[in-house]
């Protein structure tokens, strides 16, 4: 009796997938849920939106979410009411300054002057949350 011959690979069925659309890279998978409650006049206008760039209204809402600057958050009262002050102090400055320029005599370290003017502003622009008060 002789042994059967083996199979080789040319004859072995070909395996199959799983079939369904490939998974995503781990990083680009999108697992989590955010409701929104909109009415349905809301609803309406999102799709129409969304409808007008062949999208979905999620796909929409998530481009518009993440793409567009939102306003600044309001400056707390705390920063105004510094803000006020600091611009009180501004103004001082500014009329010795102008006073040292008009060669009226003024007691004042003139470098001290323009420092105090520099600092002043970053500081003002930093109680607003806005650039140059680093």
């Amino acid at each position: 009796m002789q042994d059967p011959e083996p199979k080789t690979d040319d004859t072995a069925p070909p395996k199959r997938g799983r079939g369904g659309r490939p998974k995503k890279a781990p990083g680009t998978v999108r697992d989590l849920t955010i409701g929104v409650r909109v009415s349905p006049p809301e609803y309406i206008a999102l799709k129409a939106k969304a409808d007008t760039m062949s999208m979905t209204p999620a796909q929409w809402l998530r481009e518009a979410a993440l793409s567009r600057r939102l306003p600044s958050p309001p400056v707390p009262a705390i920063n105004r009411e510094e803000y006020a002050e600091l611009a009180r102090l501004a103004a001082n400055l500014n009329q010795l300054a102008r006073t040292a320029n008009e060669g009226r005599s003024v007691i004042v370290n003139e470098r001290l002057i323009e420092r105090l003017t520099v600092e002043v502003k970053r500081l003002r622009l930093e109680l607003l949350g806005m650039e140059g008060g680093e």
